[in-house]
């Protein structure tokens, strides 16, 4: 779910009514709600509700970039990893990678820019990535 477009208490409260719900194929029904920092006060106190009991066969995934904004009573609920940016290196070595098995053809130069723009961020880089060639086809 998209906590920026879908930020208000009757979205949660859809999410606490499926939550009762067995999975029907895995082991667990997994909820990832992104930008989870947008999330109304009213949301944060509904969804505060199901964290504090929640199914056996539900776990939740909260990401945001802005984890100051997250309320205390919901933080002190979550386990947190705070990711970091990649190395230049890092993306370079998988944008090599991706390069070779698509069959395209990329110089180092290319791809060192690419890692610097990306400014550590492996999505940010494919998607430079895929531009520069859908640029390259027209």
């Amino acid at each position: 779910m998209d906590a920026a477009s879908n930020n208000s208490v009757e979205d949660i409260r859809s999410i606490r009514e499926e939550v009762n719900f067995l999975p029907t194929l895995a082991k667990y029904r997994v909820y990832i709600i992104d930008e989870v920092h947008m999330l109304s006060t009213g949301a944060f106190n509904a969804l505060l509700k199901t964290l504090e009991e929640p199914p056996e066969h539900v776990k939740f995934i909260l990401a945001t970039t802005e984890p100051q904004k997250i309320p205390a009573t919901i933080l002190s609920r979550c386990q947190r990893f705070d990711f970091k940016t990649l190395s230049v290196d890092n993306i370079i070595n998988r944008l090599k990678i991706i390069c070779e098995q698509s069959n395209i053809t990329i110089t180092p130069d290319a791809l060192k820019t690419i890692a610097i723009l990306a400014e550590g961020g492996m999505r940010d880089a494919i998607s430079i990535l895929e531009r520069c060639i859908q640029d390259r086809r027209k």
